[in-house]
């Protein structure tokens, strides 16, 4: 029997192997035990040393190595990686996960490229790790895990809220009876037995759920717990004095082979992928952005303006290629003397939180704090650079989160339809607007 622990790392079992490691300063040593794993595995590619880890951290970065390679590189061969879908090396594997996400929490933080590569690795890893099991064992496996993440029977969709407003899952994908979600056959068949004609209840059931639906539950809990503990592993490493030095070199390591994916293969194909930082244009902006510039009531103005439109505003102005590039980055990466800070993003914001009724700012002074937090410069009442990095530079909230959290504001148009977030709608507009600038411009010279 496969172990739970090597699809959930983060299961009682794993935390048992974590605790049973010993002496952190092992992650560093050659590990004969682990070699022999990866050379002994079925199809493992051993022509050159490079493909075998030789410890803990190697083996971390494999595992990101394998994702990123998998995901770009169509000439890519998994031989190169069989050792990682080799149950054999579970204890390994399971301190080589916790390795990542404790790098990633200490010095990215959850909202970073590096967090949401290490959440969609795992991910990932799960998938193809299932697809070499055997149907029965494959069934048992989800079966054990899923228990063991969802202790009820009648599941109410709020339990998947983070799941949800994440993207991870969708409504649409789950079967739901009174506001409750149906994974079991016996909970199935009898609520909707009585409903189905001219087909056999069970056949439904696999239609509709079965083992498909069941493993895509139990993969992105797996994924949004991956997410959580990362966060986790970040607020703690705030209220120590200093982290370990050996997660911060595996944290720059891991960066390295992001940096590196992007010098190879290039930075993806959608719209915010080749769009430089720039003068912001508002014409581009999307229905959400500009409902909040307008001013909001007192009801939503808070989340709108600090949580919505900061990370919104500063990433359109000088990272709009955020989803695209494999690089994290703080704004005194590409605003050495915040002189774009202060005076276009601020101004945008401090004028829309002036607009709402009352004015978010003088009603609520304390806010300003929070907005320069999810600016990345702490708990402060003004962003300095002796203060960047105590707190992450908030990314965009996705589409999902802005009709969970914010409902007032999603008021899609047709363009809409084509995206996930209003900065993937504001990147798209600005080609099309500096489209339509063109052709006028081209039009005005003939005449």
């Amino acid at each position: 029997m496969v172990s739970v622990a090597f699809i959930n790392p983060l299961s009682d079992e794993g935390e048992i192997i974590v605790r049973e490691l010993g002496d952190f300063g092992r992650v560093l040593s050659d590990n004969d035990d682990l070699m022999q794993i990866v050379t002994g595995s079925r199809s493992q590619e051993i022509s050159d040393d490079s493909f075998i880890p030789r410890n803990y951290v190697d083996l971390a970065i494999k595992r990101i190595e394998w994702f990123v390679k998998k995901k770009n590189d169509r000439k890519f061969d998994n031989n190169q990686y069989d050792f990682l879908f080799n149950p054999e090396i579970l204890k390994f594997d399971v301190i080589a996960f916790y390795l990542l996400c404790q790098a990633v929490g200490v010095k990215y933080g959850p909202n970073s490229r590096e967090s949401r590569v290490m959440v969609e690795s795992q991910g990932k890893l799960i998938e193809y790790r299932l697809e070499k099991l055997s149907k029965n064992v494959r069934e048992e496996v989800v079966t054990n895990i899923l228990n063991s993440l969802i202790s009820s029977t009648h599941i109410k969709w709020t339990f998947f809220e983070d799941l949800i407003s994440t993207k991870k899952l969708k409504l649409q994908d789950l079967i739901l009876d009174k506001g409750e979600i149906i994974l079991d056959k016996d909970d199935f068949l009898e609520r909707f037995s009585h409903k189905i004609h001219g087909r056999k209840p069970e056949k439904m059931y696999e239609a509709l759920i079965g083992d498909r639906i069941k493993e895509l539950v139990m993969i992105k809990m797996v994924m949004q717990n991956t997410e959580n503990y990362i966060l986790k592993v970040g607020e703690k490493s705030d209220r120590e004095i200093e982290p370990n030095p050996i997660l911060l070199e595996l944290a720059n390591k891991i960066s390295d082979v992001l940096a590196a994916s992007v010098r190879s293969y290039g930075i993806g194909g959608s719209y915010s992928g080749s769009v430089k930082a720039s003068a912001l244009n508002p014409k581009a902006f999307p229905p959400c952005v500009k409902k909040v510039m307008e001013g909001m009531k007192s009801g939503g103005r808070n989340d709108a303006i600090i949580m919505f439109l900061t990370p919104f505003i500063s990433y359109a102005r000088l990272y709009p290629s955020v989803f695209s590039e494999n690089i994290t980055k703080q704004i005194s990466d590409i605003d050495p003397t915040l002189s774009i800070i202060q005076n276009e993003v601020l101004p945008l914001i401090f004028g829309a939180a002036e607009r709402c009724t009352p004015p978010l700012f003088e009603d609520q002074p304390q806010d300003k704090v929070n907005l320069n937090a999810k600016l990345g410069f702490g708990m402060h009442h003004d962003p300095d650079l002796k203060n960047e990095g105590e707190t992450i530079w908030y990314t965009p909230m996705s589409c999902e989160k802005v009709k969970i959290h914010l409902p007032s504001l999603c008021k899609p148009d047709e363009n809409c339809k084509k995206i996930g977030n209003p900065l993937s709608y504001y990147n798209m507009m600005i080609w099309k607007v500096r489209k339509e600038a063109k052709t006028e411009s081209t039009t005005d010279n003939k005449e």
